[in-house]
């Protein structure tokens, strides 16, 4: 376990989310934890990174949220499981933050994107976040594995402009091997946004050995054009970068001499979305 950070030495904005950071909120008193999440008045965020081109519309500031509640054997960013693992901010911190790129990105097309972790484990913290971006002017998308979208109303989902999708796999048995949760939740959060018609974008993360059965990719597609929102998918193939994380956390990881997928493999997945009629990439 590396050594515990402490705020002081540590920004708010890192150069990237592969960073790895703990213990920053561990002085936050329990009953306070709790009673700022139920405001949404305080969050715990890994980082804000700027620049990003790839988590949605245009060029986006993503805010990395701290906790979440799947336990994905891929994940690259296990340091974000654990709610204290992340730095306290105050809800005015993290607006005047993201007022200082407000300019740059209308000017690039882009937004605000609140990803994690899973954000909806701090909902409040991150609709009222959401309110603020949008008072601004700023394009938001929230990144989530859906599983707790039973959380926001229709209300709070008009503060969102668009939903990054995480179907992690189909079959329910592999789907708690890979998650260790249902994929029932998320599916039904699926169907409830199509029936509010709010652009949705698919992220699969290709694993192989694991997530790369072609019935299964089969059926997410047919699921996913069926829905009738989603604007594209994004193939995501597996990458290594967060591994060092894992050991660095005294964590067993599994897929230590699991390869990314081929070109053959990655272009393949997208064909099976392309012939159910989406745009993949």
């Amino acid at each position: 376990m590396p050594e515990n950070q402490t705020l002081e030495k540590t920004p708010l904005e890192a150069k990237n989310p592969f960073v790895l950071r703990v213990n920053l909120g561990q002085n936050v008193p329990d009953a306070e934890a709790r009673a700022a999440l139920a405001s949404g008045d305080m969050g715990f965020l890994h980082s804000f990174t700027t620049g990003s081109a790839v988590d949605g519309p245009g060029v986006r500031v993503v805010a990395w949220t701290a906790g979440c509640l799947f336990r994905c054997l891929y994940c690259h960013n296990p340091d974000t499981w654990t709610m204290k693992n992340g730095l306290p901010v105050t809800i005015q911190k993290a607006r005047e933050e993201l007022r200082k790129y407000r300019s740059g990105l209308k000017i690039m097309s882009g937004g605000l994107t609140i990803s994690g972790g899973e954000p909806l484990m701090q909902h409040r913290f991150v609709l009222k976040l959401f309110s603020a971006a949008q008072n601004m002017g700023v394009h938001t998308a929230l990144d989530t594995n859906g599983y707790l979208g039973d959380r926001l109303t229709d209300d709070d989902l008009e503060t969102i402009n668009l939903v990054l999708l995480d179907i992690k796999t189909w079959d329910p048995e592999r789907h708690r091997h890979l998650t260790g949760m249902d994929v029932g939740p998320v599916l039904a959060f699926a169907r409830r946004l199509a029936d509010r018609k709010m652009p949705v974008w698919l992220r699969f993360v290709l694993v192989p050995g694991l997530t790369d059965d072609a019935e299964d990719i089969a059926r997410i597609a047919s699921f996913t054009a069926g829905l009738g929102n989603v604007e594209r998918v994004d193939v995501l193939p597996l990458h290594q970068m967060g591994r060092y994380k894992w050991k660095e956390l005294g964590m067993d990881y599994t897929l230590e001499d699991v390869r990314p997928p081929s070109e053959e493999l990655v272009e393949r997945t997208c064909a099976q979305f392309r012939s159910a009629g989406l745009k993949a990439h």
